[in-house]
């Protein structure tokens, strides 16, 4: 029997985050907790594959190819697994394969003509005083939102896959065109720049997610990363749909820290200039002169400085995470539009199923080496990632569906 992907059914945002944001009274230890048992493992041996590096238009082929020294002009081709289904997503494909220079100026304007669209065709139903006429407008309205949905996450998709061309790391394509008996491998693995898109407290955050949802340790040697294991493909795709999720909850938590302490800061340095300018206006103007007259001599100490600052630095977010009640934990990991919930699960399908029909089989076993399953899950996190900046963007301009 053949099932879709159903975004609803990846396992819970929850089960990847620190156990002391689930449970204050267990330790304080990042370790998803609860994750389903998906992974058949076979014993680890070294690969031997004879394969080559081949471009992946080749059905045939068991990999694809995307050279890591590869330009920006060599994404001519887009290859994304979902394909754009709109007309403002058809043209700022045709742009960014021939016109990248202006591929944002193309996604603006797209996004306020459709802005402009939706806005007058609602303007329309509401202006309309014969109900008749009123309830034409109502189902033109209606129509109209729908197109626009459809084209703003054309739009959003395709500004998602500008970033990562950016980086110089393809989309994996459908993995059908992967897979070749039964097998799938996806080189080169991108590791680096998929993981240069993190600040340092995040990628140790992203390495601990790695290494749990795939049983691959952080340090593990080219042996261990070569070594194939299988996995069911329906798994496969849903511990991708989460781990976009976990992506984007780590943006979201990110931001939220870099705006607490930048807030912090800004109400410490006000203190210590109201401080300083006011305990000198209290001294006599001689005692004054003696205290600060060698002001520019001495050496001021931000609050919070120093090599035991920096030591501890690295485990601020995880601990700023860990700090979470329920409701904030709830309000980081949800997605804010239900255009971008629409979009994971669109893509998710698109990259899983069957060329033709979206589908999957149930049943259906991938035989893969832990060095792919890496590259799938740190591109889901990226997209994640991507999706955060991208979803806050558009919203400045189309106003996106409460979530």
């Amino acid at each position: 029997m053949d099932h879709s992907l159903s975004f609803h059914k990846a396992p819970s945002i929850s089960s990847f985050l620190p156990s002391a944001v689930k449970n204050t009274q267990g330790p304080h230890v990042f370790t998803p907790l609860n994750l389903p048992s998906i992974f058949t493992f076979t014993h680890r041996r070294p690969l031997t594959t004879g394969f080559t590096s081949t471009a992946f238009g080749n059905l045939k082929v068991p990999s694809f190819k995307a050279s890591a020294g590869a330009s920006r002009g060599d994404f001519c081709s887009l290859n994304a697994p979902l394909e754009p289904r709109s007309a403002p997503g058809k043209l700022l494909s045709s742009v960014l394969q021939n016109q990248r220079q202006f591929f944002h100026f193309a996604a603006a304007d797209e996004l306020k003509k459709l802005a402009c669209d939706r806005n007058a065709a609602v303007a329309r139903m509401f202006l309309s005083s014969d109900p008749d006429e009123a309830c034409l407008h109502r189902r033109i309205a209606q129509v109209k939102e729908h197109d626009c949905q459809v084209a703003v996450e054309d739009v959003i998709y395709m500004l998602i896959f500008y970033k990562f061309s950016e980086i110089r790391v393809p989309l994996v394509p459908k993995l059908s065109r992967c897979i070749y008996n039964g097998r799938l491998e996806i080189w080169p693995s991108k590791d680096w720049e998929l993981e240069s898109i993190h600040s340092i407290e995040v990628f140790k955050m992203v390495r601990e997610h790695v290494s749990t949802v795939i049983g691959l340790r952080a340090n593990s040697s080219v042996t261990d990363n070569w070594a194939t294991t299988e996995i069911q493909r329906l798994q496969l795709g849903r511990v991708y749909a989460a781990s976009i999720l976990y992506g984007y909850f780590l943006k979201s938590a990110s931001s939220r820290h870099q705006l607490e302490q930048c807030l912090t800061l800004a109400h410490q340095e006000r203190l210590n200039h109201r401080n300083s300018l006011q305990f000198p206006d209290l001294l006599p103007c001689g005692l004054k002169s003696l205290i600060f007259g060698h002001v520019s001599d001495m050496q001021f100490v931000s609050l919070g400085q120093g090599p035991g600052r920096q030591e501890n630095s690295l485990e601020e977010l995880r601990r700023y995470v860990m700090g979470f009640d329920p409701e904030t934990l709830q309000r980081c990991a949800k997605l804010k539009s239900k255009e971008a919930v629409s979009l994971i699960e669109k893509h998710s399908c698109a990259l899983f199923g069957d060329e033709q029909t979206g589908m999957l089989e149930t049943g259906e076993v991938i035989l893969t080496s832990f060095s792919s399953l890496k590259r799938l899950v740190l591109e889901a996190v990226a997209f994640g990632s991507f999706l955060w900046d991208i979803e806050e963007y558009v919203d400045t301009v189309y106003k996106l569906k409460d979530n």
